[in-house]
């Protein structure tokens, strides 16, 4: 069975992509692209508070950036409904505020940088099946959510909850492009965006073994070149209000 231990970071991205893609979906719908760079942050500054502690169990620091994500995102809620025309901007600096906050919590853990590192591009092939059973159950709760995601109180918890836990184990590259990449070719068709977003997944980490490079950002590259192809399709509107 040691041949096969690519199936779990595989399933990782697979259930990370069928978590974030709706959610995607979402954040083109309201204009919000930079909330994942903004409530990613805050959790990775969340994490670094939790690194204080010596040792800190799984449940302290995802607890932390659970907390820390949560507060980015209510923040961004409220940012969106009271200055809808400069929303974007205004996110844009919480996602500056949450990377300044993240750098000076790691200043103090001596292995800071590291982490910074990893959570921004994490080794996708480090994945293990614990992390793919926690994506799949974003996985199931988000499809079971799906109708009421239009809904802001439905939407930013739920967006804030994922990227928490989806973040650690893929890195804030390989999440924004889930978001984003798969958003662009909803309009056009579902299955097209779900496709290409799978075979992109599969050439990232190809290409990973192949030239022995970092997974995560082989992953993000691929899943960001699909993307980029949206803008040669014939119709290349917005993603529809509803997944």
């Amino acid at each position: 069975m040691a041949e096969l231990w690519f199936l779990a970071p595989a399933a990782a991205l697979l259930a990370g992509l069928l978590a974030l893609a709706p959610l995607g979906v979402q954040v083109l719908r309201r204009g919000v692209v930079f909330i994942d760079l903004a409530v990613a942050q805050a959790a990775a500054a969340a994490l670094g508070v939790a690194a204080w502690v010596e040792h800190p169990g799984w449940w302290i620091a995802q607890g932390a950036a659970l907390c820390g994500a949560l507060l980015a995102a209510a923040l961004v809620a409220w940012l969106a409904r009271r200055a809808p025309a400069q929303r974007e901007a205004l996110i844009g600096l919480v996602y500056v505020a949450a990377a300044c906050a993240a750098l000076l919590t790691a200043r103090s853990d001596p292995h800071g940088r590291e982490r910074m590192a990893e959570l921004l591009a994490a080794d996708v092939l480090w994945a293990g099946w614990p992390q793919a059973g926690v994506l799949a159950a974003c996985a199931l709760g988000v499809g079971l959510l799906q109708r009421w995601l239009a809904q802001d109180r439905w939407f930013f918890p739920s967006f804030a909850l994922v990227t928490s836990l989806a973040m650690p184990v893929l890195g804030l590259f390989v999440v924004f492009a889930l978001l984003i990449a798969p958003a662009l070719w909803w309009r056009r068709k579902p299955s097209t965006a779900m496709l290409g977003a799978s075979l992109a997944l599969v050439l990232g980490l190809g290409i990973s073994g192949v030239l022995d490079a970092p997974s995560g950002a082989c992953v993000a590259l691929m899943l960001a070149l699909f993307g980029a192809l949206s803008a040669f399709r014939r119709s290349a509107a917005p993603p529809d209000l509803q997944p």
